[in-house]
């Protein structure tokens, strides 16, 4: 049984009719509550969604020519500040292929993109100004954003049509990604190859940006000569208040596709959300201490990670010490990404109160992504999950990861991706931490790793709980410095001489475990401050050898019932 199936958060649209005369809707909707007690111990709180004037501008009527040609960003703007102006409502962007630069948004306004309508964003660099903005959870300069909101309420952009970024006039490409055909034409396009001859870039602008050391803040007058390389995320939605977005597909963004940052109220609903699968930075949904959110029946298809949680960047996300809170994310579907649910690894603020169910994640390189490393900070947890499928995953089902290291997931061909030997350090305000995790009714069906639990020697990974879960894998369950892991009723169905490793980790309970074939070992225990591990309710008899201690570990670490 998934726990969360039917739970009633189906908040009312903004809805939209061309023909409308005015009429306002007094008051903002709100998405009932949703209570998790019996499940979880904790309600959600309300969602609340924007409501807008049924009045609408057409931007066709404002002298828009939708020819692929036309620059039409004075208009839209136009149109958007007059909707704004005359007390909000609707900016019809109607069928057509319609050329943009960047648009502003306004508060009490719905930007709806029709059926057959493309907003198409230019490919013309120059026309988007340096900013001071955010750039993965620090203050830098960047582009300016195809679509950006800063300080705003009741806003929404909603409709059937689709949004382009013109990403690939800002994307470097490596060589590695591509097929020798796909990597001759890209480097006849234009544009310049690295010294190394393994890399792509739009410019030579871009190239040098890439091997220069930026400068974290400043003014953006001091960014001219890389202003190529400082790609725009292509939605950015900075201090917000009741979000909507709806029904559009979003594509082809120059970085990361979808960053609301410190925005309140959030709903995404019926998106479809594309990137090539070799986009750097290609993030779906990256939500950055943001509280109050549901994210419901989209669809990602992306370069980097799928649905993303964020909280700020080492110092400066602890200084701003705004966790993402209250957020539940349900009938959603990933493909190709590097995660398909994540939390990280810039997550300094803090992370806590999330729900997912019922998603399906198809292809992506991790699915369940909890990443981390030395210097964050930040503290995640209460975090429930309950009724995940996925299929064909390159790297970890689910990974809890305390030592990223800002690669791919999956290891490149000859790349390894064993850690080397490395000792504890003291604790402090950038020790991060993981804790308080539910994983229910998981099944994944192909990925080279079932479990991988790796925290700090300082630091464990704690109070993870995995229940209900079939997982077909190349290796089964990897737990490394872990403090109170349980897991119950967990098949591991892998053709690996050892099932289950365990090293430094201690009050580990394996609750009626089962295993495919006749394994060599169901039990490997290592590391001398293993301890505390329980080994119950499972058939021990399919395997050659049930447990194999290394020599440095304690006596009696284990007890079997």
């Amino acid at each position: 049984m998934k726990v969360l199936t039917g739970l009633a958060l189906m908040g009312v649209a903004a809805t939209f009719r061309p023909d409308a005369g005015v009429h306002r809707i007094d008051g903002p909707k709100t998405n009932p509550p949703v209570s998790l007690n019996a499940a979880f111990g904790y309600d959600l709180p309300p969602v609340i969604t924007p409501t807008f004037r049924k009045d609408t501008i057409n931007i066709s009527k404002l002298g828009a020519v939708a020819d692929g040609l036309t620059l039409n960003t004075a208009i839209l703007n136009k149109a958007i500040e007059q909707c704004n102006r005359g007390g909000g409502g609707v900016v019809l962007v109607p069928r057509g292929l319609w050329l943009t630069g960047p648009i502003a948004l306004k508060s009490n306004v719905n930007l709806h993109v029709a059926s057959g309508a493309l907003l198409q964003f230019t490919n013309q660099r120059d026309a988007y100004p340096l900013v001071k903005t955010t750039w993965e959870g620090e203050d830098a300069v960047r582009n300016q954003a195809p679509i950006s909101g800063t300080d705003l309420e009741n806003i929404a952009i909603t409709g059937s049509g689709i949004l382009d970024g013109a990403g690939e006039v800002w994307r470097m490409v490596k060589k590695s990604k591509l097929t020798a055909d796909q990597w001759k034409k890209l480097v006849a396009s234009g544009g310049v190859v690295n010294d190394k001859q393994d890399s792509w870039y739009p410019s030579a602008q871009s190239l040098k940006g890439a091997t220069a050391t930026i400068k974290k803040d400043g003014a953006p007058g001091n960014y001219l000569d890389i202003k190529d390389f400082l790609r725009p995320n292509m939605l950015s939605l900075t201090r917000c208040k009741r979000i909507l977005l709806e029904g559009v597909t979003f594509q082809n963004s120059p970085a990361w596709c979808l960053h609301p940052l410190l925005c309140e109220h959030i709903t995404l609903r019926n998106l479809n959300v594309k990137n090539p699968w070799y986009a750097q930075n290609g993030d779906g949904l990256d939500l950055e201490s943001c509280r109050n959110g549901l994210v419901e029946n989209c669809t990602f298809d992306v370069g980097d990670d799928g649905i993303c949680i964020k909280s700020g960047r080492d110092e400066q996300g602890r200084k701003r010490g705004v966790p993402t809170e209250n957020i539940l994310v349900r009938n959603c579907r990933v493909y190709h990404a590097h995660g398909g649910f994540v939390i990280g690894s810039e997550m300094s603020g803090g992370v806590r109160n999330l729900y997912v169910s019922n998603c399906t994640f198809m292809g992506t390189d991790v699915g369940l992504r909890f990443k981390t490393a030395r210097g964050r900070g930040g503290v995640v947890e209460n975090i429930f999950i309950d009724g995940i499928d996925m299929t064909d995953i390159a790297g970890e089902a689910i990974l809890f990861d305390m030592y990223y290291a800002a690669k791919d997931p999956v290891p490149q061909q000859g790349e390894s991706n064993e850690l080397p030997a490395i000792p504890a350090q003291p604790l402090s305000e950038a020790t991060p931490q993981f804790r308080a995790f539910q994983v229910r009714n998981v099944i994944c069906k192909g990925a080279e790793t079932a479990i991988l639990v790796r925290g700090l020697p300082e630091m464990a990974v704690k109070d993870i709980l995995i229940e209900n879960a079939v997982l077909q894998a190349r290796k089964g369950f990897v737990c490394i410095e872990s403090e109170n892991i349980r897991l119950k009723n967990v098949s591991l169905i892998t053709n690996a001489k050892t099932v289950m490793q365990i090293q430094n980790s201690r009050n580990l309970t394996l609750d009626k475990i089962q295993y495919s074939g006749n394994p060599e070992l169901l039990l490997h225990i290592s590391g001398d401050r293993s301890k505390d591990i329980r080994l119950l309710n499972t058939d021990t008899s399919h395997a050659r050898k049930t447990v194999e201690t290394d020599a440095n570990v304690p006596i009696n670490s284990l007890t079997t019932k």
